[in-house]
């Protein structure tokens, strides 16, 4: 009596946690079910992913969205899949270019040439020149240097040569004249006291009463301060009464409340 006494007594205990374990159960399902997200709901495609932000879904990468299910994008050899929503879905790998026939042909470079960075193209190394779909190697002249430009001449004279058709021509300076570093018009440049006239250096004649002058125009000479430029000669500047040499020191003007009237300074009333 007293054992069954107990086994009655042990039996509302074992339903009471049978009870508490079904509770929780249904619990956990409910908050699993509330947590779910939405894709799941929404009927996910197969080759499709969550996104990574937001709601909803997307295709995997190779799979493109066409009605409602993500089919395969049909990717050529030597190419990979993009991520892209737009173009083809694919692009070639570096080294090959896509054809209009969507294909990824290799990028053939030719000799004494190089595959461009941008994988697409190909240029000529240095000593090179681009002629159609070769690379020429570029014939240097006597006297001449490859250029360092990838455009333009492929070569460049020395100084002291300019190029002529096909070949650097040496440059015929002058006595009394020196090369400059111009890159265009006259190579040389006559030397200090010395100006051009029909090819050649003459020297500067200074008149007395002046100086030499190296501007690039006028006579190649200044008078002094005092003297004013009578054709091949410098005289004297001759003051009128109440007048004084003018900034230039070559000519005169009135001094102040004066006014030059027929080569005179007249009071200016």
């Amino acid at each position: 009596m007293p054992k069954s006494r107990a086994a009655c007594v042990a039996r509302p205990s074992a339903v009471r946690l049978q009870l508490i374990a079904t509770l929780f159960a249904i619990t956990i399902g409910a908050l699993l079910a509330f947590s779910m997200p939405a894709v799941a709901q929404s009927g996910m495609p197969q080759n499709a992913h969550a996104k990574s932000y937001g709601d909803g879904w997307e295709c995997d990468i190779g799979f493109r969205l066409v009605g409602d299910i993500c089919a395969a994008v049909s990717i050529p050899q030597n190419a990979y899949a993009t991520k892209r929503s737009y173009g083809v879905g694919w692009e070639c790998l570096h080294g090959y270019r896509e054809t209009s026939e969507d294909t990824c042909l290799a990028v053939e470079v030719p000799e004494g040439g190089f595959l461009d960075p941008s994988g697409v193209s190909w240029q000529c190394l240095r000593g090179f020149q681009k002629t159609g779909v070769t690379c020429a190697k570029v014939v240097l002249p006597d006297n001449a240097y490859l250029a360092d430009g990838s455009y333009g001449a492929a070569w460049v004279c020395e100084r002291g040569f300019k190029a002529t058709d096909n070949t650097c021509a040496k440059i015929a300076v002058p006595e009394n004249a020196f090369l400059n570093t111009a890159t265009y018009g006259q190579p040389w440049t006559c030397a200090r006291g010395f100006f051009e006239k029909s090819g050649r250096c003459d020297p500067v004649a200074v008149p007395k009463n002046a100086y030499f002058d190296d501007s690039t125009y006028g006579k190649g000479w200044k008078c002094e301060r005092g003297f004013s430029a009578d054709k091949q000669s410098c005289a004297p500047v001759v003051l009128p009464k109440n007048a004084h040499l003018n900034r230039t020191g070559n000519g005169w003007e009135c001094n102040r409340n004066f006014q030059e009237t027929l080569g005179k300074c007249l009071l200016n009333n």
